[in-house]
């Protein structure tokens, strides 16, 4: 599978999930992930998980617009860029987000959020 082929089907499950149930994220964390939130540095699976489950809005649909990336480190990883509208439930208008996600492959070969 191609690169893009596997950004794509990434930011697709990772963002489903995060609209569906954002708990279900931790297994794409792993202790040494680090999440940078407005300036807060979140650090590890669980930690990481609690911050976005702690948002100030229940329901969200996200809308990605672009997903770019590039093959990054030895061990197959990559740096995904995405941008996109995100909006929330009982809101008119859409917020616009963009997020990097670097990822490396386990010894599965599944990719993992190593923000």
């Amino acid at each position: 599978m191609d690169p893009d082929s596997v950004a794509k089907a990434f930011v697709e499950h990772y963002y489903s999930t995060f609209d569906a149930n954002r708990a279900n994220l931790a297994g794409l964390y792993q202790d040494g992930s680090m999440l940078t939130f407005e300036g807060q540095k979140i650090q590890g699976s669980q930690n990481i998980v609690a911050k976005l489950t702690s948002l100030p809005f229940q329901q969200c649909q996200h809308s990605i617009t672009t997903v770019d990336c590039q093959p990054s480190g030895p061990a197959g990883g990559m740096l995904v860029f995405v941008s996109g509208n995100l909006q929330l439930a009982g809101e008119q208008h859409a917020l616009k987000f963009s997020q990097n996600v670097p990822s490396d492959a386990n010894t599965t070969g599944k990719l993992l959020c190593v923000q």
